[in-house]
């Protein structure tokens, strides 16, 4: 599972160190890193992102948005493995989506986790400092445990 932040610096290759803590399970099978939502990087290991493909393949080819989502992810996906440091390569079409320049915070999201630039993340951030509006952001989500 992939949790907490982490700032790291992107090389000017564009590689980027991942934490100890995510090292372990994207060493097992590789991984593979795709555009986000919100000009973010997604990274899945290669079960998870087998798992997303299985599910995004199931949606109709006549439905437009199904054709988006297809696009959004599949198109900018790479399949990625970490060298012997620890770090991964971003290819550069990818680090210009999400506005990766020289630093960029790793946050862990359960089953993937996300590289985002320290500008974007900080937006993110205060968005989720907001406890009204997340009381009703959440309020139609199950959250029962």
């Amino acid at each position: 599972m992939f949790l907490g932040q982490y700032q790291h610096t992107l090389d000017n290759k564009g590689r980027l160190t991942i934490p100890s803590r995510f090292r372990e399970l994207l060493l097992a099978d590789g991984a593979f890193v795709t555009q986000g939502f919100d000009h973010n990087l997604m990274v899945l290991t290669q079960p998870a992102f087998e798992r997303l493909y299985e599910r995004v393949n199931q949606m109709s080819l006549t439905e437009p948005n199904a054709r988006l989502l297809k696009r959004l992810i599949f198109s900018a996906a790479e399949r990625v493995d970490a060298d012997k440091a620890g770090r991964i390569l971003i290819p550069e079409f990818l680090r210009r989506a999400a506005a990766l320049d020289s630093e960029a915070i790793i946050v862990g999201a359960g089953d993937y986790f996300e590289i985002w630039s320290p500008e974007l993340w900080q937006e993110q951030l205060e968005k989720l400092q907001d406890t009204d509006a997340n009381g009703q952001r959440f309020a139609l989500l199950d959250l029962s445990i």
